[in-house]
């Protein structure tokens, strides 16, 4: 049995806190059947350590992008995009986005909707899968996602937190889906709901550490150990075999990012 932690931040994770350092996070990962990490970049200026950890580990592959909450400091610029994903570990295009959440100025959207456009025709250019970031911005994202055509790269919804009616319209467009610790809270009954509904063959699991610990850690740091208890989750939600879920999402992972592992 083996997993994918589809999404994480290695190089965002106080170390200290675990009171350990990477390459044991790694390792305590690997002990605990976690197969691949994804360590997905959120600013152009994380590439040089994101590209290092790669070339570290074996089981490490990297994204290249923008997150929408600091797409306000630059102009958009597909060149650099497109120079930065060059690199072999590079396996995918984000995250970007839109987020509305602590600011929803017409100026605001309008850039953050310029970047996600660049990022989406980065993503058909070197046919590499988009990783999206959405967050109170429903119907614009899935506006552009239609007009376009991100199919034809491919995408995950990452860490998703909305409602069926957007998943459903974002399956309808051949995108996967990924959930994160969030399904294991207490208060995250809806979300259970829509786990439920989401076809297996179209769906991730993520810690996006060290965010969101699931239960029995949260409140603490996470890691890419804890993926496990994503799984668990979605095994028990939709009767299915923890065996299987793993199999499903690893498989699901290397048909999205194009990768053996």
């Amino acid at each position: 049995m083996k997993f994918v932690d589809s999404h994480c931040h290695l190089h965002l994770i106080n170390y200290e806190a675990l009171n350990s350092d990477m390459p044991s996070v790694v390792a305590v990962a690997k002990e605990k059947q976690v197969a691949h990490m994804l360590c997905v970049a959120t600013d152009f200026s994380e590439h040089t350590q994101l590209c290092q950890i790669a070339e570290q580990f074996d089981n490490v592959s990297i994204s290249v992008g923008l997150h929408p909450n600091e797409s306000m400091t630059m102009s958009p610029n597909q060149e650099m995009l497109l120079a930065l994903a060059t690199h072999e570990k590079v396996v995918a295009i984000g995250e970007t986005g839109l987020d509305y959440y602590r600011e929803a100025s017409q100026q605001y959207q309008s850039v953050q909707k310029e970047w996600f456009v660049a990022h989406i025709d980065v993503a058909k250019q070197l046919k590499k899968p988009l990783i999206i970031h959405t967050r109170m911005a429903k119907k614009d994202t899935i506006d552009l996602l239609k007009a376009q055509k991100v199919s034809d790269a491919g995408a995950v919804l990452h860490c998703f937190t909305e409602d069926w009616e957007m998943a459903k319209q974002a399956l309808d467009l051949g995108l996967y889906i990924s959930f994160s610790g969030i399904i294991t809270f207490k208060n995250a009954e809806d979300l259970r709901t829509v786990v439920k509904k989401i076809p297996i063959d179209q769906l991730l699991i993520e810690t996006d550490a060290p965010f969101l610990a699931p239960v029995p850690f949260r409140g603490k740091v996470n890691q890419p150990a804890y993926v496990y208890h994503v799984a668990e989750t979605i095994a028990s939600l939709k009767n299915l075999s923890l065996e299987f879920v793993a199999e499903q999402t690893t498989h699901n992972f290397e048909q999205l990012f194009r990768l053996q592992i």
